[in-house]
């Protein structure tokens, strides 16, 4: 093992006064949704919101004047890359970050607004890795890897330290999967702390790169995803072999299970999860029965997440509970129909949200209309009274919006 129980305390001391000890507090409305008993721990409390203060300022202490002088490069989608720039920043190091074109802005905006000189390349992170390479050789700056990195590592193993300080009776931590920097350190603490405790990753179906290469087998990358901290094509050597000794498995979640771990984080717990932040809260809605009874800590990764992004997923997850519904109605072009359309909705108590009305769709007869209306319901029941009230009237009424298999 490259990295021991000791060498993560070791970490401990390194951060203290540097990074936050965020709470690990119980989520009773999250355990009640899943049927777990769920305790949170709120990385999205750090300065820059993510778990990645701890390993970028364990590998930053730890660099010689002349390297520090110099400067560091880091490869990142965000997180890392926020770290790195606002502890170099503090640390008075120069730091030059590389980031995929396809990183949310909010993450590039805060990285620059921490001083570091940001440059954008490629649509993943293995096209900025070999960017961020290239300058190092040219410039001699310290590379500062995300994940594959012992310092990195025990840096992030700290989490499992105060969760299990804590909750010593535990009985699964569950852990976001990217490179697996952050689920080696915690497995490693974690294991030594708890033996009997089970450690299980969560990535998104579009980049299952771990899970892969536990198999013996090539993943199958790509695909957008709102788990962009996580979406990662090649894991690192010194996390792949940690994972392989430590960690109980690896389970996958599709992108509805993600939107409703988000959803879930805001509407019960109020606190603002990313993708990759709210994977592991996937994990439990995507296969409750696995963890029904279970003392189960969560790690909130991350709250990085764009404000238009989180507007969306609320809406569409009100949409999925069917308390917005939108409809086609088929109707003959005369006055007053209209009328009878609300006031049939009205009256069993739908709130109309929008209404479009079309006359030029050619599947509508010459001297009939359609009409679009999106109405509020109180939920799938209420939603299949109004359509069925409508249709009563004699109206030709079709459901708007179904969603593909992967995002129901």
């Amino acid at each position: 093992m490259t990295v021991t129980l000791d060498d993560i305390r070791a970490a401990q001391m390194t951060i203290a006064g540097a990074v936050m000890r965020t709470p690990f507090l119980p989520a009773p409305k999250l355990s009640a949704l899943t049927g777990a008993d769920i305790r949170v721990k709120y990385e999205n409390m750090q300065v820059t919101n993510a778990f990645k203060e701890r390993g970028a300022v364990v590998k930053l202490t730890s660099l010689a004047p002349a390297e520090r002088a110099r400067g560091v490069i880091a490869m990142s989608a965000g997180n890392h890359a926020q770290a790195v720039a606002y502890h170099a920043a503090r640390l008075r190091i120069p730091a030059t970050i590389v980031m995929p074109e396809t990183t949310p802005f909010v993450k590039v905006a805060a990285t620059r607004g921490y001083g570091a000189r940001v440059v954008l390349v490629g649509e993943t992170l293995s096209e900025a890795q070999a960017e961020a390479e290239t300058i190092a050789a040219r410039e001699s700056l310290t590379f500062v890897h995300p994940y594959d990195d012992e310092d990195v590592i025990r840096g992030q193993g700290t989490v499992a330290i105060e969760m299990l300080e804590d909750e010593p009776d535990l009985d699964t931590i569950v852990v976001p999967v990217g490179g697996g920097g952050l689920i080696s350190g915690v497995a490693t603490a974690a294991k030594a702390l708890q033996p009997r405790i089970e450690v299980i990753g969560v990535e998104t179906v579009h980049y299952p790169s771990m899970w892969s290469a536990l198999r013996g087998e090539t993943p199958k990358c790509g695909g957008n995803t709102l788990a962009e901290g996580i979406a990662v094509k090649n894991v690192g050597k010194l996390t792949l072999e940690i994972v392989r000794r430590l960690v109980d498995d690896i389970v996958l979640v599709k992108e509805a299970e993600i939107e409703r771990a988000v959803n879930a984080y805001l509407t019960l717990q109020k606190a603002m999860a990313e993708g990759a932040g709210a994977a592991g809260l996937a994990a439990l809605l995507a296969a409750p029965a696995r963890f029904r009874g279970r003392k189960v800590g969560l790690i909130l990764a991350g709250g990085n997440i764009d404000a238009r992004i989180l507007a969306s997923i609320m809406v569409r997850e009100l949409a999925r509970e069917e308390r917005i519904v939108a409809v086609r109605i088929t109707i003959p072009d005369r006055p007053g129909v209209l009328g009878v359309i609300t006031t049939t909705i009205g009256t069993l108590g739908g709130n109309i949200l929008e209404v479009s009305h079309h006359r030029l769709f050619l599947k509508v007869p010459a001297k009939g209309a359609s009409v679009d209306v999106t109405l509020e319901t109180r939920d799938a029941a209420h939603a299949n009274e109004i359509i069925a009230g409508l249709e009563a009237k004699g109206f030709d009424v079709a459901r708007l919006g179904e969603p593909s298999e992967e995002l129901r």
